[in-house]
């Protein structure tokens, strides 16, 4: 193990809350919950203002509204956090080549690859100039730990928050685990907790003590090992530069089970269009094509077919979704549906399937699904038949905008009308006004970038981050509407 603390974790602070608090001025100091609204909805996050009344990730929303009913509730807006990461993994690059995204919000970064830092001070510093960084451009705040390995690091970031940093001296590890709980320890999950507290193993002290012999006779030889090293502040982990994504996937899940087969139908497609549009943002292509389904028993199904080559076409995406489709029963209902790609690739195969002939049977076996028959054998639907358009949602949270009162995003919808607050990330906090859901002068928006308070020339951590990093819209001079977590 290294003999400086440099090796560092950062941990951005409540951070879909903190993004939302930012970018909607009414939120800054206020109770704001993240996550699916649902019957079936969990938080994914929680603002520190909606923890004090003991919200946390992980909790149903029902019991989340119950003991935070004043609360503000949003559904999540991934690309917007998307891409405030891109902008702090930038900042991160500048430090060093070795940095390993956990997640949006995570990551680990090897100092002394870069050069960024040699010894506890520098890593210091570089920590303390990382987190003034990452405050200025994105008006957010992030929790820095720094040790001589990836565990002690994510340790201590846990400890500094929010918005803070420990730094964990070499040689002081052990007395700094050992009374700490077992599942502290990386890949001790509620399972492996449980089974150590049975034998009366409840700390990482403990876990020491009862040697690795007794470790492995009660978890197996290999997480036997691996978790007695780690109590002893062994972990030989190296920071492994950002690997490529495996698959590209969405998934759905929804309030009430389907059960109208049609419905199960469309919803394939759908998802598999926005599967598409994931692949195609990230520059990629793929050739193996997986349908999920979580049925009303909690039974989930996985189907996958490979296709003779990668691709992006929406339509072959879309007839191999539905064939897949074809191999599931979903009588007594769907709860989840998920459509993903993997086998990826950063180019295309042309005339995969003789694509124009696949797009045709696409719609033939789509109509199949759904238990109308072959298209080829019905006549075609008078126009008033025709299903009539879907209702247009306005998830609470996101982004719309107004012919006439300008950019706002949703407070909330029902009974035919959506109430919108009117405000930008920079502006003061805005007017609340209630429209139809129909009003031909509301229409969903792109969210708004976050103003950053200084330009990248005068940051302090290095050199200027990568220009892809950086908000597209930045022009060389100072915002004036950044905040800092509220």
């Amino acid at each position: 193990m290294r003999t400086a603390p440099t090796i560092l974790h950062l941990d951005m602070d409540a951070f879909f809350a903190s993004a939302e608090q930012a970018s909607k001025p009414s939120l800054r100091g206020k109770a704001v919950v993240v996550g699916g609204l649902g019957p079936r909805g969990v938080v994914a996050t929680a603002s520190y203002e909606a923890r004090v009344f003991g919200v946390h990730s992980a909790m149903p929303m029902a019991q989340a509204r119950r003991l935070a009913p004043n609360a503000a509730y949003l559904v999540p807006r991934f690309a917007f956090y998307r891409s405030i990461s891109e902008r702090v993994m930038g900042l991160l690059r500048t430090l060093s080549p070795l940095v390993e995204p956990l997640s949006l919000d995570e990551a680990f970064v090897d100092l002394e690859a870069g050069g960024a830092a040699w010894d506890a001070e520098s890593a210091r510093l570089a920590g303390t100039r990382l987190r003034a960084d990452i405050r200025a451009v994105t008006g957010l705040t992030g929790s820095v730990g720094l040790a001589a390995s990836k565990m002690l690091a994510k340790i201590g970031s846990e400890r500094a928050k929010p918005d803070g940093l420990v730094l964990i001296e070499p040689g002081t590890e052990r007395a700094l685990l050992g009374p700490l709980a077992v599942r502290t320890l990386p890949g001790v999950g509620p399972a492996t907790g449980d089974h150590l507290r049975r034998a009366g193993i409840h700390t990482v002290e403990e876990i020491a003590e009862a040697g690795e012999d007794e470790l492995v006779r009660l978890l197996g030889k290999a997480h036997g090992h691996a978790l007695y090293a780690m109590a002893l502040a062994h972990d030989e982990r190296p920071v492994v530069a950002e690997r490529e994504a495996k698959s590209v996937s969405v998934e759905d899940t929804y309030d009430v089970d389907i059960h109208d087969r049609v419905r199960v139908a469309l919803e394939v497609q759908r998802l598999a269009d926005r599967c598409v549009g994931r692949l195609r943002g990230a520059g990629l292509s793929g050739r193996t094509i997986v349908l999920k389904v979580r049925r009303y028993d909690f039974s989930t199904l996985t189907r996958s077919e490979t296709l003779r080559g990668p691709t992006d076409d929406p339509a072959v995406i879309r007839e191999a979704a539905a064939r897949l489709l074809d191999s599931v029963d979903t009588t007594g209902g769907v709860r989840l549906l998920g459509v993903g790609v993997s086998g990826l690739a950063d180019y295309t195969q042309e005339d995969l399937f003789a694509q124009a002939a696949g797009a045709q049977a696409a719609g033939a076996r789509a109509e199949g699904a759904a238990g109308r028959g072959p298209a080829e054998e019905r006549p075609e639907e008078p126009a008033e038949q025709q299903p009539a358009p879907t209702e247009r949602r306005w998830p609470a949270g996101h982004d719309v905008r107004h012919a006439e009162y300008g950019h706002g995003w949703v407070q909330g919808s029902g009974l035919g009308r959506v109430t919108v607050r009117f405000e930008t990330p920079g502006s003061a906090p805005g007017r609340v006004r209630t429209f139809p859901l129909d009003d031909p002068d509301l229409e969903p928006a792109e969210p708004l970038p976050l103003v950053p308070a200084v330009p990248p020339a005068q940051l302090s951590s290095g050199p200027e981050p990568e220009p892809a990093s950086l908000p597209k819209w930045w022009s060389g001079t100072a915002g004036g509407g950044a905040t800092s977590r509220p």
